[in-house]
Order: structure tokens, then C-alpha cells, then sequence
């Protein structure tokens, strides 16, 4: 994998980033980083190396670019819950989850789970609440993953796309090899795998369909 920054580099410039946004006096040093920089890197070559979109994979190598806003912002949700599951250090955590948040307008806490491989395009504006992710899950702009009144949150049992708009929310479980369409919402809604959701609950509709979510996005 290509970096476009050392890892040295990498941490160091978002440790100034970090203390120019937060100027708190709790100053963000190298040494804070330290015990999470191998898992972090390792954690998002995996995911890295899976990604076939264009800007991620070129020539034959998988890439990451610091001021490409994409891989940025995942690798800053990376870099918070690693620290989050690794210590619990919350302070140092919650500054990561926040640099994610004003430099691209994504709230991936650092407490949620997502998969091991997953894709953020464009995601300004979206949304991922604390549910069950699973591997190839990729998310689009102004998308909405979050719980109900009764705090249930949807499980995703396979491959998802969620396109700009779209919302899945509540108690749903979410079939393999699953699509939602622009603009399309579900709430408490199960979803049958290999399917496309359009439209918006209650007038929400599946189509089945053949094609492979991992085709679209992935390798």
C-alpha cells in the first residue's frame, strides 16, 4: 500500500491538527499516539486493499492520500476507535471522532463498530448510529443509520450500499447483498437479501436484483 505521508508524518500531521482545533491546553503529543499507530495502519490497510474505487486502487496499488477527504475521514474513524477499544481514553478519542466531524461533516462515533471493510463517499452530512455492520458496507452523502424510540438499531447481515438520502433506521434486519436507492427510508422494515429499496416507508418498495454489491465497490 502507497502512502502519501511516513506514518510518522501521517500521526504528526493529525496531532497538529488536532491541537489547533482544540485548544484546550490538553496538548495532543507524539507519545499520546504511540500504542495506536500499528493497529490503526494495519486496520485500515485491510480495509484499504478490499476498495476498488478509483483514487483508492490506481495502477496496481492500493493508495492513501491524507488530502484525499475520503480516505481521510476513514482513516480518522479508524484512528478514534482504535483508541476507544484499545484504553477507553475518551478525551484523546472524542478529539479524533470531533477533527472527523468539522473537517468532513461525518459523525462515525468512536464507539460504533463498523466492519473491518467499508467505503465512506463523499459522506458529508451522514449519520452511523450503533448498529450491527457487516463487511462491504459502503455509505454515500446525508445517509442515516440510527435507532428508534425504544433504542433498536438496525443489523446489517451482509454487503450494503447505502446511495445519498437514504436512512435506514430502527429494528430492521437487512438481508446480504443489499441496496437502497436515493432518497429511500425504511423504519422497524425487514429487507430480504439481493434486494433494492426505493421510496420511503411506508410506501417503500424492493426490487430483486442479480448484480453484486462487492462488483460495485469492491474487489
Amino acid at each position: 500500500m502507497l502512502f502519501s505521508l511516513t506514518t510518522n508524518e501521517l500521526f504528526q500531521y493529525t496531532r497538529h491538527q488536532l491541537n489547533q482545533f482544540f485548544f484546550d491546553g490538553n496538548f495532543v503529543t507524539t507519545e499520546d499516539f504511540n500504542k495506536y499507530i500499528d493497529d490503526t495502519i494495519y486496520r485500515l490497510t485491510v480495509c484499504f486493499r478490499e476498495i476498488k474505487k478509483p483514487y483508492f486502487y490506481e495502477s496496481g496499488k492500493t493508495r492513501f492520500n491524507h488530502l484525499h477527504s475520503d480516505h481521510y475521514s476513514m482513516f480518522l474513524y479508524f484512528l478514534s476507535n482504535t483508541i476507544w477499544i484499545t484504553d477507553k481514553n475518551e478525551k484523546l478519542a472524542a478529539k479524533v471522532f470531533l477533527l472527523n466531524k468539522a473537517l468532513h461533516g461525518i459523525d462515525a462515533y468512536y464507539g460504533i463498530n463498523l466492519p473491518k471493510i467499508f467505503l465512506f463517499i463523499h459522506p458529508v452530512g451522514t449519520v452511523l448510529g450503533n448498529a450491527q455492520y457487516s463487511d462491504y458496507f459502503a455509505v454515500y452523502q446525508n445517509c442515516n443509520v440510527g435507532g428508534n424510540e425504544d433504542l433498536a438499531y438496525p443489523t446489517f447481515k451482509g454487503e450494503a450500499v447505502m446511495f445519498s438520502k437514504s436512512a435506514v433506521i430502527g429494528s430492521c434486519i437487512i438481508g446480504e447483498n443489499t441496496i437502497f436507492g436515493a432518497n429511500s427510508f425504511i423504519i422497524n422494515t425487514n429487507i430480504e437479501k439481493n434486494s433494492t429499496v426505493i421510496n420511503t416507508f411506508p410506501n417503500h418498495q424492493t426490487m430483486h436484483h442479480d448484480k453484486h454489491v462487492i462488483d460495485r465497490m469492491f474487489r
